[in-house]
């Protein structure tokens, strides 16, 4: 590590040792001497300090609070609701990353590239740009520093694991530190981002209803990625339209995030709603999705998939048998009953929608966290459980798609819906499919 990287650690652990530190001392300090803590009154605090730092912290964040267990809830409520308020990079700030990713020339590509950025993104900044060609495109810049700033932040979270399970001996956090820290350290990669888009542009090649931004290869670097200009509105200021138009964007964006788990083994893991929009065809009137920031993408071995219908499977028939065979595929070892019987009230809660044969919402009332806590309250008690990685992004999507579906207060039959997704499941055909990623 360089003296300039060295120095933008030591100031990122800086800027980020203050909130979580506090927030350490006062969580030790109920602990070990009993002393109240204002938890909601904390998390706000800790999430507002968050908030005014750019790079992969609010995402850490973002994930640990779809992580069951993984955080108190009051503090998971508050990171899920995260966003940046941290100010973009100036004009001579763009141009030299600009100069830095294409060469001294790199204007000669546009015909214009606006200076001011459009959005701003966790790892980086979009700029609205035109091509010679006409084509509008949008160009991700990657804020600078960011390896050295990933580094301090997978520091301050794997502190912050550490601290937690000292108290709760409920989930071993090991294996969802590695999770994390693989896909953010990807997620610095365009380049890598870029095949993703690929791989999501192939899987929807013939689905008029869902459309994936196409990659300018020419004009992305490992910290520069240039893609089609996608113009859409956010799925959230449907919030208020007529039912048949909320239900028809529900199924779009069921159908975006699930289809390719059970198709092909891959799904988006950061269904943030900022990362997809809705179309409406001025001439038809008929709706489309864009599917956006593809930098985390999670593939599935196909055995993880086929446990994951098997568990479906196994809940909606009651197989206890089937049932310790999903979990014992997913690398469970040593599950007792008891275990079994706590980590199943988890897996219930998740799969009933899916499970109730009839047009519903998604959620008829909100119990995720009270069901989270009681679990997690048993399995402390039984001694803890070591989790799969693979769960840290099944939770995240399940948590992530489920919100937005419940603020868009769809009402569907999400049996049928998923039943039409698995009706030809075959773990053979993700493996062959996989093959041509």
């Amino acid at each position: 590590m360089d003296s300039n990287s060295f120095i933008t650690k030591m100031l990122r652990i800086a800027q980020t040792s203050s909130s979580v530190a506090t927030t350490a001392v006062k969580f030790a300090s109920e602990q070990f001497l009993g002393t109240p803590l204002d938890h909601d009154k904390q998390a706000v605090a800790l999430r507002l300090a968050l908030g005014q730092l750019k790079g992969p912290v609010m995402k850490i964040a973002q994930f640990l609070a779809t992580v069951p267990g993984a955080l108190p809830d009051e503090y998971a409520r508050e990171f899920l609701t995260l966003q940046s308020d941290a100010p973009p990079m100036n004009a001579s700030f763009v141009r030299r990353r600009m100069m830095g990713e294409l060469g001294s020339d790199w204007h000669r590509h546009f015909s214009d590239f606006n200076l001011a950025p459009s959005y701003a993104a966790s790892l980086g900044q979009v700029h609205h740009a035109h091509l010679l060609s006409g084509d509008v495109v949008a160009c991700k810049l990657q804020y600078p520093d960011m390896e050295s700033i990933m580094d301090a932040d997978l520091s301050q979270l794997r502190f912050i694991l550490g601290l937690y399970e000292a108290f709760n001996k409920a989930m071993d956090t090991g294996a969802i530190f590695a999770e994390i820290k693989e896909k953010l350290l990807e997620e610095l990669d365009y380049i890598n981002e870029s095949k993703n888009l690929d791989m999501y542009a192939k899987i929807f090649k013939d689905h008029t209803g869902i459309y994936v931004p196409r990659v300018h290869h020419d004009l992305t670097t490992k910290r520069l990625l240039t893609m089609d200009w996608c113009k859409g509105e956010s799925v959230l200021t449907y919030k208020t339209a007529p039912l048949e138009e909320r239900n028809i964007i529900a199924q779009l964006l069921f159908h975006g995030w699930y289809y390719p788990l059970y198709h092909f083994g891959v799904i988006h893991g950061d269904p943030h709603p900022g990362n997809y929009q809705v179309v409406q065809n001025p001439q038809t009137q008929k709706y489309s999705i864009n599917l956006l920031d593809f930098g985390c993408v999670r593939v599935f071995p196909p055995d993880f998939v086929q446990g994951v219908v098997d568990l479906y499977r196994a809940i909606r028939e009651g197989d206890r048998e089937l049932m310790v065979h999903a979990y014992a595929t997913w690398g469970f070892t040593h599950l007792t009953n008891d275990v079994i019987d706590v980590m199943s009230q988890w897996a219930r809660m998740l799969y009933e929608p899916l499970l109730d044969d009839r047009v519903r919402p998604i959620q008829e009332k909100i119990v995720g966290w009270d069901v989270a806590s009681k679990v997690h309250e048993e399995l402390n008690r039984l001694g803890g459980i070591k989790p799969p990685p693979e769960f840290v992004f099944m939770d995240r999507a399940a948590v992530g798609i489920g919100s937005v579906l419940f603020h868009l207060k769809a009402e569907l039959n999400w049996h049928r819906l998923f039943e039409e997704l698995i009706e030809n499941f075959d773990k053979d055909t993700i493996t062959k499919a996989q093959t041509h990623f």
